[in-house]
């Protein structure tokens, strides 16, 4: 029998976005409110349909592009120079995640340094940065004393995913310094640590483990005094993808 497309169900494939940086020494996602339907007025992450002339990669690329004004950079390297490290995350497919139709998503995880204010575009009609924690404790959002409503379509999951996977590979990988300025100090990078895994750690031991391991961190020869007392030693990302040992997050 010859193929005839008609005699399948047709669904669209979406990519969404967790954009992940550390705010004033916190992990905070993006987030967009909603101006269309579905969920019109409830907070979601931003991201939208793959077009017809666009892989998955650039979809994504596309959107983050649009909603932070930054280009994707290599998932192998830390970001640096205005881009955000963009790998992808994981796919959900629950045929009714989307009341419209049938629609796949392919989520992807994306990670910079310190963000602007974002700005609103496409169908979300105001942007901001929430608190990772805020947004996991009660599975949504509610802005300036607002009720709290869950997140829009499967968000929440997608979100909790999100964090676990940068949570994670921090530990094995060199991902850290995704959150941290080209040039930055040993104090800076234990900050990114202690925001996305919401802990304290011992600074002495942190500083020995990250400059003992081997690729982790070069010297650039610089000092800053930008976070107040004495100078600091200035790094950057060393070449090393994987820590070996790993940088174990404590148990809580």
């Amino acid at each position: 029998m010859p193929y005839d497309p008609s005699d399948y169900p047709p669904f669209a494939v979406t990519v969404d976005l967790v954009v992940l940086t550390v705010r004033s020494h916190a992990l905070c996602a993006l987030t967009v409110r909603r101006g269309e339907q579905p969920f019109q007025g409830r907070w979601a992450l931003p991201g939208g349909f793959v077009r017809p002339d666009e892989d998955l990669a650039q979809a994504a690329a596309r959107e983050l592009s649009e909603e932070t004004g930054l280009t994707a950079h290599d998932p192998s390297a830390p970001a640096q120079d205005n881009g955000a490290h963009l790998e992808q995350l994981a796919t959900y497919g629950d045929p009714k995640r989307d009341p419209r139709m049938r629609v796949v998503s392919v989520a992807h995880l994306a990670l910079a340094p310190d963000l602007p204010a974002p700005r609103p575009g496409g169908d979300a009609n105001s942007a901001r940065w929430a608190p990772v924690e805020e947004l996991l404790a009660h599975g949504g959002y509610g802005r300036d004393g607002e009720p709290v409503a869950p997140l829009a379509f499967d968000h929440a999951q997608i979100l909790a995913d999100g964090v676990e996977r940068a949570r994670s590979k921090i530990e094995y990988s060199s991902l850290a310094t995704a959150f941290c300025p080209p040039e930055f100090t040993v104090g800076e990078l234990r900050r990114v640590y202690e925001a996305v895994w919401a802990v304290a750690l011992d600074p002495r031991n942190f500083h020995r483990k990250v400059t003992g391991t081997p690729g982790f961190l070069v010297p650039t020869g610089g000092t800053t005094t930008r976070q107040g007392g004495r100078p600091a030693q200035l790094f950057r990302a060393g070449g090393a993808t994987l820590l070996n040992p790993p940088m174990l997050r404590p148990e809580v």
